[in-house]
């Protein structure tokens, strides 16, 4: 009868655990979907080129005003992440339970200007009592963080009544820069970001961050993105010196460690 040996099985699992130990295992690509406020959209965009360049993993974004973007969440968007224009809107999601506990925090600090693409003069706080100034854009306050700075800034200035009739609304701060550009408007107050992102003409004037409440612009991992390999690397690269300056020379402020 004959003998078996175990040997012949012996020798291919031992050459192939020395194999494995010579050829370490390369990392899982995945793809993560960020929905992204309208403000950040072309910051994301320079953020993705330096994440993939040391990142296996791939990125596609969604852009629109926050209150869309979290009236989609809710709704069951398939997204990752959420880069939102405020703090409010992460907080919700993380309590009513649609975003992973702890994650959320503060990834920039936006910034307004006031764009009068026409001046001829240095624009200021006292452009906006010139009542010649018939359209002023601004982003729809119950959709977009910058639109409500824009209303606390009237109320600051004593403005609140006096602009009744002069405002346009765009549902973002993206569709309220598109309305001074086209000259739909005579004058907006838009994102800092977008006003050093875009050659423009004219005058602007850089509204101090005391004469609104902050524009903090949280992020949130959710759930969909829990276990996402390229969701969570994301967040993780936002933190990291080369983002942070990426987001500081764009036109936002970075919150301090």
């Amino acid at each position: 009868m004959p003998v078996r040996s175990d040997r012949v099985s012996w020798f291919p699992r031992r050459s192939l655990a020395i194999l494995l130990l010579c050829f370490p295992a390369m990392p899982v690509q995945a793809e993560a979907l960020v929905a992204v406020a309208a403000n950040f959209a072309t910051t994301a965009r320079a953020l993705e080129a330096l994440f993939v360049e040391s990142e296996p993993h791939r990125l596609s974004f969604s852009v629109a005003a926050t209150g869309k973007l979290y009236a989609q969440i809710r709704a069951g968007a398939p997204f990752d992440v959420l880069l939102a224009a405020d703090a409010e809107r992460p907080a919700r999601l993380e309590q009513e339970g649609y975003a992973v506990p702890g994650s959320r925090r503060t990834y920039a600090l936006g910034r307004l200007g006031l764009w009068m693409p026409d001046a001829e003069v240095p624009v200021s706080a006292d452009t906006l009592k010139d009542t010649r100034l018939r359209h002023i854009a601004i982003a729809n306050p119950r959709l977009a963080p910058y639109g409500l700075a824009a209303q606390e800034l009237f109320a600051a200035l004593g403005l609140a009544q006096a602009m009744a009739g002069r405002i346009v609304l765009g549902q973002d701060v993206g569709e309220a820069f598109a309305l001074v550009a086209s000259g739909a408007a005579d004058a907006g107050l838009v994102a800092r970001a977008q006003l050093l992102s875009i050659p423009t003409t004219g005058s602007i004037w850089w509204v101090p961050a005391d004469m609104h409440s902050p524009i903090r612009q949280d992020l949130v991992l959710l759930r969909r993105g829990k276990d996402n390999a390229a969701a969570r690397a994301f967040v993780e690269f936002l933190t990291s010196p080369a983002a942070q300056a990426t987001i500081r020379a764009s036109g936002y402020d970075t919150p301090t460690p």
